[in-house]
């Protein structure tokens, strides 16, 4: 989706800051992420409908809010969605029923994250690109999540190579079955991209790119 969520390539915004070190400032963000963690083991959503929820934050209060910040509107959000805690739960912080909901025991949870969340799948349709062609970019601006960030869409670049067929993130951040789409990485010159006065010598971007969001280049 175009809002504050996607500012790659936006002037006015600074340097990435790198100075952190710690993956937790704060104790409560810890806490955050488990709870983050816990509560999508439940299975009653998905990874890509995970990151729309943290996109629907209010923009003012996404800019200034922190990273686990974001975490926790998406997280409150989605258990608000899926009817599993009411607004007056979450203002209370106390239950007002049971549930029958399970949570993963403590003593499993190392090996499910390291065994991750697979996105490749089988597709029996023919990849539209190959190495070598190509591709401009469409221009669209989604109101649901989107994985093509705004700074290519319009733009042209040529594929450099297929990683097969993965799970469409557009279409599964609405709770849609995961439906295959082949992905590929598109080189694009810097000049393309930022501009031919901008651009550093002969440098490049590389960006994974799904296959709905392109079109062969006839240019």
């Amino acid at each position: 989706m175009n809002s504050v969520h996607d500012l790659g390539g936006m002037h006015g915004f600074g340097m990435i800051d790198r100075s952190q070190q710690e993956n937790f400032v704060q104790p409560w963000e810890r806490t955050v992420f488990a709870l983050t963690l816990a509560c999508g083991m439940l299975g009653r959503w998905n990874l890509d409908e995970s990151r729309f929820a943290r996109e629907r934050m209010d923009p003012g209060d996404y800019l200034k809010g922190s990273y686990y910040e974001h975490w926790l509107h998406g997280l409150e959000l989605l258990l608000k969605e899926k009817g599993l805690v009411s607004e007056n739960e979450l203002a209370s912080g106390s239950p007002e029923g049971s549930s029958d909901l399970s949570a993963i025991p403590a003593g499993r949870m190392a090996a499910l994250l390291e065994r991750g969340g697979p996105t490749a799948m089988d597709n029996t349709d023919v990849p539209a690109f190959r190495a070598g062609d190509p591709v401009l970019v469409r221009t669209f601006n989604p109101k649901t999540h989107t994985r093509a960030p705004r700074y290519i869409r319009g733009k042209r670049g040529v594929v450099a190579t297929c990683h097969g067929a993965h799970v469409f993130p557009d279409s599964h951040a609405s709770g849609t079955d995961r439906l295959p789409a082949y992905l590929y990485n598109v080189r694009f010159e810097a000049g393309e991209i930022w501009g031919a006065g901008d651009a550093q010598g002969n440098s490049s971007v590389h960006v994974d790119v799904f296959e709905p969001y392109m079109e062969a280049d006839h240019a």
